[in-house]
This record gives structure tokens, sequence and C-alpha cells, in this order.
């Protein structure tokens, strides 16, 4: 089990031996993101370490978008597949799923509409 949050997105990841489903809010993978770029974002982890059908995976995501999830998700399952065996950690640190992403949603200033988008200027 890994629980963490890659920016807004927060999750819960559960790996259990199977064969290889991933149920994303109860819902199987493709059935939730409907998007193929999504789906492979969230397999990519598993691919990595050729471990893609030993586990079945339950994950409960909420917050964010669709690409945010499957980050997060992905995030989720480098975490517990790290805390399962501690060996993996060089080949998914290579591939870059181990560091969260930090960027944060940038605060709305006073005086424009946005964190930097001004009124449109008015000449008269």
């Amino acid at each position: 089990m890994a629980r963490a949050g890659a920016r807004p997105p927060r999750h819960g990841c559960f790996l259990r031996p199977g064969t290889g489903s991933i149920l994303v809010n109860q819902r199987p993978l493709n059935e939730y993101f409907g998007r193929e770029t999504s789906c492979m974002v969230v397999n990519q982890a598993l691919e990595v370490v050729g471990l893609k059908e030993k586990f079945d995976i339950y994950v409960t995501v909420k917050g964010g978008g669709i690409t945010g999830q499957a980050g997060a998700i992905r995030h989720g399952i480098t975490r517990a597949l790290i805390e399962y065996d501690e060996s993996l950690r060089p080949s998914l640190r290579k591939a870059g799923f181990v560091t969260r992403d930090a960027r944060e949603v940038e605060r709305k200033k006073v005086g424009l509409r946005k964190a930097r988008r001004a009124t449109q200027y008015s000449k008269r």
C-alpha cells in the first residue's frame, strides 16, 4: 500500500498478487480514463520493472484532472513497488517515476483576473 499525492490529485494504491488487473475508484482502468495515453502512463512503472502481469492494483484517486490523476497513480504504483522490493528503486529512478511532480497552482493576485492575467488594456 502506498499513499501520496502528486500535485492536487490525492491517491491510495494497493498492490495484491494477481493477474494484472487495475481498478481505479472501483472501475476498470480503460473505463475510468478512456484515453489510451492516460492508461499508458498508469502502466509505465509496471512495464519498466516487468511486473505488469504479477499484481492486481486497486487505486483510489480524487482531485485534479485526468492527466494529473494518471501521473499521480503512476507515482503511487511506483511507491508501492519500492515498498514491495527496494531493489526496483534504481530502475524506477532512472525512468523518472520516483520524483514527485512538485508544481503547484500559483495563487491569484489582487487586481488581476487570474494569477498573472490582467484585465484587457483600454487605451481610452
